[in-house]
């Protein structure tokens, strides 16, 4: 390379780096309306879109409780292959849907995702209600998972985009608290209806619709995101909904707002409804930047359904029965308990401690409790070839895997369940909703692996080997979040683009964080 053309590459990038520093600048002083006082109502839409959480959570969290307790009611006692067809389809179905979600919402708008979404779950109840044999039960099973993948798409999107920076990661986690919440109403109605003779199964699976024709009756009352009015050009439309949201604000603020958004899409917003899908997909793999945002909410999905813990969701009657607990649904109880709690304390403390420090926690100590618990199985006589209890009591190592996997819970609730679904604010606004849906399906595509897999994991690693297996991968967690995950705490939406334009961004954004809590200091002092 010749000098001078080295000294002009040198000069681009500096007149680059430049321009970005500039750029981001420019998108904090547009967005002064984040620090107006916000209105009660966005809480209230937050609360009610986020039914479709525990939508989420308790379709997918019954099927623990109707292992245990269906008996041959669908024709014959299922096999362990039958059984791990019914648990995964579900989640082959959210995969699916959570790929239709997302070629729609953008063009479509959030809201009639989520319509689709409540339709499809009350179809799923009727058809597993009313299900007198597998292949019925199967297809049940997979339009139910249709609608919780677009629900786990959709809603912590809408959520991410109406959300005002300050409590953006309290609101997404309303949602993970309302699938944990889902969860664990499953359980206990599982419990509750495990003593009902004549299928009481059945009642367990209809209540499910209950909840989504509840979610359709409170979006008319939501607005539409105020990002995808503006990609669409509806400024008007916007400026209300931020009236609405905001208060308080100056129709300056709100105009502010506005034009940082549209700077957001490089001044292009208005033509985002005339994007192919092609461009869209292309733009998550081809930017770099965009790629490491993918890449990183991609990674943390991975590690939170690959860790295990959907094995204790759908499988926790079975494992405790394994164990030889002599109510092994009951007992599950406490493992949907556990894992609520842990979402409702990450409610209170991850806008104050962060996404950072609490996933770096959080999966190291799941990792060590996942530790405790293979060892714990080692001493547990237990027959792989059947999966069958060689003793009738439940001795100490019994006892001891049910405090690790309550440990577990507790930790996976609080951190790693959570932050996963607050991936989509680190994705910039025109690719949102694609990298959403590929977020989603890496949630459903690795959750259909561990689901189809445990039970024959079980048989040929031992219980031992196969919880050994998911400690290694929440310590392979532990490692990426230490190394790649950037903190985002605090940020508007627009600012986060800025993290992934310096690798990473873990350095730069310990940096922001450092500048935004000084001049939040200066700011109280001068007051």
């Amino acid at each position: 390379m010749f000098p001078h053309e080295k000294e002009m590459i040198e000069k681009g990038a500096e007149t680059i780096l430049h321009e970005e520093d500039v750029l981001d600048k420019e998108i904090a002083a547009l967005n002064t309306i984040e620090d107006t006082q916000t209105s009660k109502v966005v809480w209230l839409i937050a609360i009610c879109v986020s039914v479709g959480g525990f939508l989420f959570g308790y379709d997918t969290g019954y099927i623990s409780s109707v292992l245990v307790t269906i008996g041959d009611d669908l024709g014959h006692d299922l096999s362990s292959s039958e059984q791990e067809l019914i648990t995964s389809i579900t989640s082959g179905g959210a995969f699916i849907g959570a790929i239709f979600a997302g070629l729609t919402a953008d063009r479509y708008g959030r809201k009639i995702s989520i319509y689709c979404g409540c339709g499809v779950f009350v179809v799923g109840a009727i058809l597993q209600a009313a299900a007198f044999g597998v292949a019925q039960m199967t297809v049940g099973r997979f339009i139910v998972g249709l609608g919780v993948g677009d629900a786990a798409m959709v809603v912590p999107l809408y959520i991410s985009e109406i959300a005002p920076a300050k409590y953006r990661g309290r609101m997404i986690t309303m949602q993970t608290c309302n699938i944990t919440g889902g969860q664990f109403i499953a359980y206990c109605i599982g419990a509750g209806f495990a003593e009902v003779k004549s299928s009481g199964w059945r009642y367990v699976v209809a209540i499910g619709a209950i909840p989504a024709i509840a979610l359709a009756l409170f979006l008319p009352w939501c607005p539409e995101s105020t990002r995808q009015l503006v990609a669409h050009g509806e400024l008007g439309q916007a400026d209300t909904v931020l009236a609405r949201l905001y208060p308080n604000s100056t129709t300056e603020q709100r105009q502010d707002k506005i034009r940082a958004i549209q700077q957001d899409l490089h001044q292009a917003t208005e033509l985002m409804a005339h994007k192919s899908l092609w461009w869209s997909y292309r733009q998550l793999h081809i930017v770099p930047a965009n790629f490491r945002a993918m890449l990183t909410a991609c990674c943390v999905m991975g590690v939170s359904q690959l860790c295990g813990f959907n094995t204790l969701m759908y499988y926790s009657g079975t494992l405790f029965a394994l164990v030889g607990f002599n109510k092994p649904v009951a007992v599950s109880i406490v493992v949907g308990a556990c894992n609520f709690l842990g979402c409702c304390i990450n409610l209170i403390i991850v806008d104050r401690f962060g996404r950072r420090r609490i996933l770096i926690f959080t999966v190291l100590g799941m990792s060590l409790s996942l530790v405790l618990a293979a060892v714990a199985f080692h001493y547990i006589p237990i027959n792989s070839k059947d999966l069958t209890l060689e003793i009738n009591n439940v001795n100490w190592a019994g006892i001891l895997v049910l405090v690790t996997i309550i440990f577990y819970v507790g930790f996976f609730g609080t951190g790693v369940a959570p932050v996963s679904w607050m991936g989509a604010e680190r994705l910039p606004l025109e690719v949102r909703a694609m990298g959403t849906m590929v977020m989603t399906v890496t949630c459903w595509g690795t959750n259909i692996i561990i689901a189809s897999t445990f039970l024959s994991m079980m048989k040929s690693l031992s219980p031992s080997g196969a919880f050994g297996f998911y400690a290694a991968i929440c310590f392979l967690g532990f490692l990426f979040a230490v190394f790649c995950f950037a903190e985002t705490k605090g940020m508007s939406l627009e600012e986060i683009r800025e993290v992934f334009n310096h690798g990473f961004g873990v350095r730069y954004a310990r940096k922001w964080q450092k500048q935004h809590a000084l001049d939040n200091k200066r700011a109280a002092v001068s007051a």
